[in-house]
């Protein structure tokens, strides 16, 4: 063989070894994200889902690739977006807030989903059982079901002399608002305190909302668990620092921005163990066989430059549990 023709040859076989070896190398799964916020306000929900992969080995853009859908605070939005992660044959959905989990739910019954929720995931027909979730379907639950009237009674504790309060929900998410509105209603009652419940959706309503209250006289306020509530936390914050109102919420970030107190499941947490059940069935775990996981810590975090410029002292009991104090 003529040596031109030799190097010739022998180039020809080296141009074929990269496309080769790429065509051995296995496809990056794809996960889907279904978030009922923004990138914006929710990039802490995205840091600690990605945190949560990481811890299980899956990095993003190395071994992994996250495709996110946000409905931008329109829950009727979620149906289509989770329709398009689908189509698009993601290998699992991964969704923030109950809203999201049950637009996953219903539009597959083959792609896993792990799903992070404040509601009782068997009442509200996610899985069949906590222990032995079933189907295609498995996730965190934060229960807010039971924090929520446990703010009513912070707040009490803060305002011994209270007659009236409000509770401030968001009417598009039903399934949370209603469990939330009955569990307060009877720890109101049990307290002899008049409720007020209070509906916003959209950044108008809130306002209109904040308004209401003080036409109400009532004397603080009780923000139902909610991802559009918890989009808005340093906007509620600034409500209630504009209105003079006591309030609580669910986040740290509320009490952090100005508002008197907030009591809840780390959300930051609850997303990092989706991130780490997402990086599990990826690897070969089924849904049905990982048992859904309850949030069991809580936190307090109180404003005491907010409680003394609203005229209100701190008992010591209460400020001695607290996870943090910002003075």
């Amino acid at each position: 063989m003529r040596r031109r023709e030799f190097i010739r040859l022998l180039g020809g076989v080296a141009a074929t070894w990269p496309i080769a070896a790429l065509a051995e190398q296995p496809a990056m799964p794809v996960v889907g994200f279904l978030g009922p916020g923004s990138a914006e306000t929710d990039t802490y929900r995205v840091t600690a889902f990605e945190q949560g992969l990481r811890e299980a080995g899956l990095v993003v853009g190395r071994n992994v690739r996250i495709e996110y859908r946000w409905a931008q605070s329109r829950y009727d939005q979620l149906p289509a977006l989770a329709a398009e992660l689908v189509e698009a044959r993601v290998a699992v959905i991964a969704t923030s807030g109950t809203p999201a989990a049950l637009a996953a739910k219903a539009s597959t019954t083959t792609i896993p989903i792990v799903f992070e929720t404040a509601a009782d995931p068997v009442q509200i027909g996610l899985v069949t059982s906590l222990n032995r979730p079933g189907g295609n379907v498995t996730g965190i639950t934060q229960s807010s079901d039971v924090t929520t009237p446990k703010r009513l009674e912070l707040l009490h504790e803060l305002l011994p002399g209270a007659r009236a309060m409000v509770l401030l929900v968001n009417p598009a998410a039903p399934v949370l608002a209603e469990p939330q509105s009955r569990n307060v209603r009877s720890a109101a009652q049990t307290m002899g305190l008049e409720l007020h419940v209070l509906n916003a959706s959209t950044e108008t309503e809130l306002e209109a909302a904040f308004a209401k209250l003080l036409e109400l006289q009532a004397s603080g306020l009780v923000i139902a668990g909610d991802a559009f509530f918890t989009s808005r936390s340093k906007k509620l914050a600034a409500l209630a620092a504009q209105y003079k109102v006591p309030a609580v919420y669910q986040w740290r970030e509320f009490a952090a921005s100005g508002g008197l107190m907030s009591y809840g499941s780390n959300v930051t947490e609850t997303h990092r163990l989706v991130g780490i059940y997402t990086a599990r069935i990826l690897k070969g775990d089924k849904p049905a066989d990982l048992p859904v996981q309850q949030a069991t810590n809580v936190e307090l975090y109180i404003n005491l430059k907010t409680a003394k410029a609203l005229g209100i002292s701190v008992p010591l009991p209460l400020s001695g549990r607290a996870d943090e104090l910002f003075e």
